[in-house]
């Protein structure tokens, strides 16, 4: 079954006024506890991103690659920490993807806080005081 131009176009314009799942997730090292938090526009892009790289073996983030190789692929599990709700059912303007993302950035400052994934517990790299 083909769709026609316009439809395609009518679909893909419907994709991206519509919100992704967004909010804060870890991936943690089932072997020893240590974990890296993190915040997504997309939730299930991310959850993807991690399979994917499970599934060709091929850790791309920096901070997991040494025990990425000590200790496998399958010691690295995604997990879910806070979703944030859209307001919207849909986006009806692009800015509105900033406010978005202040509020993501805000809850990952509390979640690192919270968590403390830094040295031994994790590995998230602390922020530089100035």
């Amino acid at each position: 079954m083909s769709l026609d131009r316009d439809k395609k176009k009518e679909i893909a314009t419907a994709y991206k006024q519509t919100f992704r799942r967004m909010g804060i997730y870890q991936i943690r090292n089932a072997q020893n506890g240590k974990i890296f938090v993190d915040g997504s526009m997309d939730l299930d892009g991310s959850r993807n991103r991690l399979e994917f790289q499970r599934q060709t073996n091929m850790c791309t983030m920096f901070e997991l690659k040494a025990d990425w190789a000590l200790y496998g692929k399958d010691s690295f599990v995604f997990e879910e920490l806070d979703e944030i709700k859209p307001r919207e059912e849909t986006l009806s303007d692009p800015s509105e993807l900033k406010a978005y993302k202040e509020e993501v950035n805000e809850l990952l400052e509390l979640w690192l806080e919270k968590l403390q994934p830094y040295g031994d517990q994790g590995y998230n790299k602390p922020k530089r005081k100035i």
